[in-house]
């Protein structure tokens, strides 16, 4: 039987559905989940564990509104441009109810948009960015006709951070354009973010995983217009998200938790720099930059098996071939302390049978 529009095989389904945490079993040293943290901070784990003994009861409306006000004072917006979400995934199921007749998706990119569009049979198009131009977005490459688009800023697993005016220029009437700013609190001052900017059609989608060690709770949002949120949800079941993930996202939101945040991501992108430089000193190794996240792209000649004799030393990276765009060479590797930064880029340089320091091939002219 001929596929239809919209539809994918089994096999393409299965791709579209691989994340890192496949690629990340317990013991491992882990370079593959994107998660900063491996357990909230304490002072949020207080507040979560404050919120215990509300559990016998429903979550409530009022706690409801306290989460998306703080959401909302976050981002310099409005309550009512607020939806909470069990984690930004949530969102991306969500997208078939607003009955795009085509989508166009951006990649290489996260691929849980594009699965779910596709197993509701919406069509879709892929809008392929060219590794020659650094993956960079041009608004030029997205079908006029395209109802709605579908993009990451800064993008996985390409750590790239598109200009906002590139991807306000994307916005039109009658067009929904989805925004994942999964990562975008990783990056030092929330730069090209469009999370403030109520534009007409658009939504942002943030996930409270990544920087806060919550993966295992589901807690997110998205900022939209009313309107849109209203389509957005009108199938959700009542109660969508539990007593914890409300605290948790009031909690997150709070000056302390923005302040950390801050911080955090300004080490992240020094241990960023500092990791990708000593990987691309590594022979064979090309690491793609400017890196904007807190993961990096590397191609590497038998990336597969070079993926898996990591694996044997007790490392877990990210495969990349289940990117549309990418192939079996790509490997994502999320950036870590340096003290363990150092075990991968030693283990690399053992495996692909390395001699030297990477400072004496840094001399030679090594660059990122």
């Amino acid at each position: 039987m001929a596929r239809l529009p919209g539809m994918t095989s089994r096999d393409d389904r299965e791709l579209l559905r691989h994340h890192g945490d496949v690629d990340a079993e317990p013991g491992l040293l882990d370079f593959a989940v994107n998660v900063r943290l491996n357990r909230p901070p304490p002072w949020l784990r207080t507040r979560l564990a404050g919120a215990l003994d509300r559990l016998g009861h429903y979550p409530s409306s009022a706690e409801d509104a306290a989460a998306r006000s703080a959401v909302a004072a976050r981002h310099g917006r409005p309550a009512e441009d607020v939806l909470l979400l069990s984690g930004a995934a949530e969102c991306f199921a969500l997208l078939p109810s607003l009955r795009p007749r085509l989508a166009a998706v951006v990649h290489p990119s996260f691929t849980e948009p594009e699965f779910a569009l596709r197993s509701a049979g919406v069509p879709v198009t892929r809008v392929p960015l060219d590794p020659q131009d650094g993956y960079r977005l041009r608004s030029g490459a997205v079908p006029e006709e395209a109802d709605m688009v579908v993009l990451g800023n800064p993008t996985n697993p390409t750590s790239v951070l598109h200009p906002a005016e590139t991807i306000r220029r994307l916005a039109r009437p009658g067009r929904t354009l989805v925004v994942d700013e999964a990562f975008a609190d990783a990056v030092p001052g929330e730069s090209e973010s469009l999370a403030a900017d109520r534009i007409p059609g658009v939504l942002v989608v943030r996930s409270l995983t990544k920087m806060w060690g919550l993966p295992g709770l589901r807690a997110g949002y998205a900022l939209a217009e009313p309107e849109l949120l209203a389509e957005l949800s009108a199938s959700r079941p009542h109660w969508p998200l539990g007593t914890l993930a409300l605290e948790a996202i009031a909690a997150c939101c709070d000056s302390g938790a923005l302040t950390e945040a801050e911080q955090a991501a300004t080490r992240i992108a020094a241990h960023r720099d500092a990791f990708a430089a000593e990987l691309a000193a590594l022979e064979d190794v090309h690491v793609h930059g400017p890196a904007a996240a807190p993961f990096l792209l590397l191609r590497i000649p038998g990336g597969e098996r070079v993926r898996e004799r990591l694996r044997q030393r007790g490392i877990a990276v990210r495969r990349g071939d289940t990117f549309p765009g990418l192939d079996t060479d790509h490997v994502r590797v999320s950036v870590r302390a340096p003290e363990d930064n150092a075990v991968l880029v030693e283990a690399l340089r053992e495996i692909l049978g390395m001699r030297g320091s990477s400072a004496d091939r840094s001399r030679r002219g090594a660059t990122v």
